[in-house]
C-alpha cells in the first residue's frame, strides 16, 4: 500500500461577521485571497502533477469554497471534481474524521478545506500534536504505514509540517 497523505486546510481570512449577514455567506478578504494563493503555491511543490489519486473535500461556506477554488486553480486540480460537503461547516473533529474514514483507499492524497475549531482539533486528535491552524494555513499529515483513510483515528498520522506563508 502506498503512503497516504492528508492536507487539512483552514479557510482563508474572511470578512468580519456582522449582525446583518449570515456567517455562512462571508467572503474572503483580498489579503485572504493573497495568502491562500501563496500557501497553495508552496503546497504545489509537494503534490504530484497527476490528480487521479487526489481527492478534494470542502465545506460549502463561501469562504471555504473560495479558498478551495484558489488552491485547486493553482494546483491544477479540476474544480468540478471538488466534493462539496455542507456538513463540514462548524463540524466537530469526530465528524470530520468519520468523513475521511469514508474516503476510498484508491486515493493517496486528500485535501480537506474547513473551519476552526474542527480542523485544528482533527489535526491534534489524529497526530497527538497540538495545532492551531490560522487562516489559509495547511497541516500536512502522513498516515502511518499500513493505514488508509478508513482506519484513520487517534494517533494514526504524523504531523509533518504546517504550511504557512513563512514556512
Amino acid at each position: 500500500m502506498e503512503m497516504k497523505s492528508l492536507y487539512i486546510v483552514r479557510h482563508a481570512k474572511a470578512e468580519l461577521p456582522t449582525f446583518g449577514e449570515n456567517d455562512f455567506n462571508r467572503d474572503l478578504l483580498p489579503k485572504g485571497t493573497h495568502r491562500a494563493a501563496l500557501i497553495a503555491q508552496k503546497l504545489q511543490a509537494q503534490l504530484p502533477a497527476t490528480h487521479e489519486k487526489t481527492l478534494v473535500i470542502s465545506s460549502t461556506a463561501n469562504r471555504a469554497m473560495q479558498t478551495a477554488k484558489i488552491f485547486c486553480d493553482i494546483l491544477g486540480y479540476p474544480v468540478e471534481r471538488i466534493v462539496w460537503e455542507p456538513k463540514v461547516y462548524e463540524a466537530h473533529y469526530l465528524f470530520l474524521m468519520k468523513l475521511l474514514n469514508d474516503v476510498s483507499a484508491s486515493y493517496n492524497y486528500v485535501l480537506l478545506f474547513g473551519h476552526n475549531p474542527g480542523v485544528s482539533d482533527l489535526v491534534g486528535y489524529v497526530t497527538d500534536r497540538f495545532a492551531n491552524l490560522k487562516t489559509a494555513h495547511a497541516a500536512y499529515l502522513e498516515l502511518e504505514e499500513g493505514i488508509d483513510y478508513s482506519l484513520l483515528s487517534a494517533n494514526t498520522a504524523s504531523l509533518k509540517n504546517i504550511i504557512t506563508e513563512n514556512s
